[in-house]
């Protein structure tokens, strides 16, 4: 399955490379410090490529962050169980 995935966005990629390549319009770009010419196809990948990278980064980090928690939770859960086992191995005995 994780292949068939692969497969698909590597093409879907090479799709919209193909149609990227299609813009070759020159627009003018004003961002915060100047201004600039560029081409359209070229601002659209530069724009995906950021926010592919942010949104990875973001699900990235709560990824993590609940990878950890699990991890503590589990942790905790494990303690409190051989806790408990303990405890009824002292009340079958006494």
């Amino acid at each position: 399955m994780k292949i068939i995935v692969a497969v698909l966005l590597v093409s879907l990629f090479l799709i919209s490379l193909a149609v990227g390549a299609q813009n070759q319009i020159v627009v003018n770009f004003n961002y915060l410090l100047a201004q600039g010419d560029f081409q359209l196809s070229t601002l659209l990948g530069i724009f995906f490529a950021t926010g592919f990278g942010l949104g990875w980064l973001i699900c990235g980090s709560m990824y993590l962050k609940v990878s950890m928690t699990q991890r503590r939770l589990r942790k905790r859960l494990d303690k409190k169980t051989v806790e408990l086992d303990k405890l009824r191995l002292d009340s079958t005995k006494g």
